[in-house]
């Protein structure tokens, strides 16, 4: 058995795909970094970000979406002057964005989580592929997702994004069934509960 051949051999990413991707997300705080990081992605690589990624949670604040929503020019003078993130303007004032929508999400529906689950009917979709090529990268799920946060103000937040944010916190199983990492993904999702 081998791994989803997206990992590569970095040590860092074979952690991040046996460890983290595709194990369901619960914590609304932690499905609005992921949402943000991987908004961060866009024309990158997922591994530029997955090597910044502490880098993010201090130049953010923890991604507390309370303090991130106070930002002034200030602050985003000071991030497009970080080494340790991705520096571009856009993407900077697309965090800043998407914590105002985060609050609004919450002020309304109560939970981030349960927003997010919503879109799979609070449970995990869980996949069937037998090789890399099965693997879509959007889904019916991923378009509404992505209409729905732009409509509330979120940026950075195309279908494709969405789709791979949906992969890494567990809402879509797509680790490939020969993959070591699909039936231990499989049982926790199974188990899931929000």
């Amino acid at each position: 058995m081998k791994r989803c051949d997206w990992c590569g051999s970095d040590p860092l990413y074979m952690d991040y795909h046996d460890n983290v991707w595709g194990r369901p997300v619960t914590d609304s705080r932690d499905l609005f970094a992921k949402l943000c990081l991987d908004g961060q992605q866009a024309g990158l690589s997922w591994i530029t970000i997955l090597r910044k990624q502490d880098s993010y949670y201090k130049a953010y604040d923890d991604f507390n979406p309370e303090i991130i929503s106070t930002y002034d020019q200030d602050k985003v003078d000071s991030l497009l002057q970080d080494s340790g993130i991705v520096r571009n303007k856009l993407k900077v004032q697309s965090i800043i964005k998407n914590a105002k929508g985060y609050l609004a999400i919450e002020n309304e529906l109560g939970s981030f989580a349960q927003y997010i689950w919503s879109f799979v009917n609070h449970k995990p979709i869980i996949n069937e592929w037998t090789s890399m090529s099965e693997i879509p990268t959007t889904s019916p799920e991923s378009d509404a997702m992505s209409k729905d946060l732009k409509k509330k103000g979120f940026s950075f937040v195309g279908s494709t994004i969405c789709y791979a944010f949906m992969q890494a916190v567990g809402m879509v199983q797509d680790h490939i069934i020969d993959c070591p990492s699909y039936q231990p993904c499989i049982e926790e999702s199974k188990r899931f509960k929000l």
